[in-house]
């Protein structure tokens, strides 16, 4: 795994955390009255979209229990049309995908060799 690579899978981790703890207690209808959190949510799973660009598409190929592309179509909605998010889509995938996808992304950095460190 090549270095970018390995600084893009920590700042995901960081991204889920972030968007774990905005919504840490709420239930949905909390969620969808608050534009704020709405907002600081939506940016952090955008920002792992962005990040996934910056894996190969080797790592891909060998991980490819992840769902790459999706994530990067998950991205591609926020930035183009944001006032068409589907707040109950983006309440399945913080509170079913996102956490699955951290655990996934940690045993990538457990498995893999850093290179050009």
């Amino acid at each position: 795994m090549k270095n970018k690579e390995y600084i893009s899978f920590i700042k995901i981790i960081e991204y889920i955390e972030k968007a774990k703890k905005y919504t840490e207690s709420y239930s949905f209808e909390k969620f969808a009255n608050e534009d704020k959190t709405i907002d600081a949510t939506v940016f952090a799973i955008s920002q792992i979209g962005e990040l996934v660009k910056n894996i190969s598409n080797e790592t891909m190929k060998k991980y490819s229990n992840i769902e790459w592309n999706m994530i990067k179509g998950l991205r591609n909605r926020i930035v183009h049309d944001y006032e068409g998010i589907n707040l109950n889509m983006i309440w399945y995938v913080l509170n079913n995908d996102i956490l699955k996808l951290k655990e996934d992304i940690q045993n990538i950095i457990k498995n893999e060799k850093i290179e050009d460190i």
